[in-house]
């Protein structure tokens, strides 16, 4: 019941802003183990989420981290944001545009290890010749990584090959994993490491 409650709370979310909600629902536990891939099982990693909605993917950043390190999430919806920080309090959640990014990490005297995105395609348009991939990228350590997912059949659309193209630019290495069939829609996770700008 909780769980078709928070799917009609997507959608309705999803109709009232398209371009801000990247999704008509939340995200599978399939889709969400492999865009945590890159969190280590071990010592205390920062974790940066950004737009993690409803908590799909933050649940299954909290069981792997365990209680370690340390686990920010940006939320440009309000709602979200605070109930996020109400059902996960070890989660420092902001209600935050995700170009915010630089300033939280450094008000916070942190660097990024992962960076893990539920974003739409309209939070990467470039502002100022900036894309928000680079900002990633600069928020960073050296051997960081930064992972976001696509619904295979964007794959094609302009704002998927200038993402790739900036994922290819600010990385020394971008993959993009098969597809996540247990997933509606199906979907593919971009996995890119080693920021060039770090």
């Amino acid at each position: 019941m909780a769980r078709l409650s928070t799917a009609a709370g997507f959608l309705w979310e999803f109709v009232k802003a398209p371009t801000t909600t990247a999704a008509v629902g939340p995200s599978s536990r399939a889709l969400a183990e492999q865009v945590v891939a890159p969190v280590p099982h071990r010592g205390d990693p920062v974790v940066v989420e950004l737009g993690p909605g409803t908590g799909a993917f933050t649940e299954v950043l909290q069981r792997r981290l365990g209680g370690r390190g340390r686990h920010l999430a940006l939320e440009l919806n309000s709602r979200w944001a605070a109930q996020l920080g109400e059902r996960f309090p070890a989660v420092d959640s902001v209600c935050a545009d995700a170009r915010e990014l630089p300033v939280l990490l450094r008000e916070r005297g942190l660097r990024a290890d992962v960076v893990v995105s539920g974003l739409p395609w309209a939070a990467h348009v470039a502002v100022d010749g900036v894309p928000l991939v680079r900002l990633v990228a600069e928020s960073l350590a050296p051997g960081g990584a930064f992972t976001q997912f696509a619904y295979t059949w964007t794959r094609w659309a302009p704002p998927a090959r200038r993402q790739l193209a900036d994922l290819r630019a600010e990385f020394e290495e971008t993959v993009v994993s098969r597809t996540v069939w247990r997933n509606l829609p199906p979907a593919v996770v971009y996995l890119a490491r080693r920021p060039r700008r770090s």
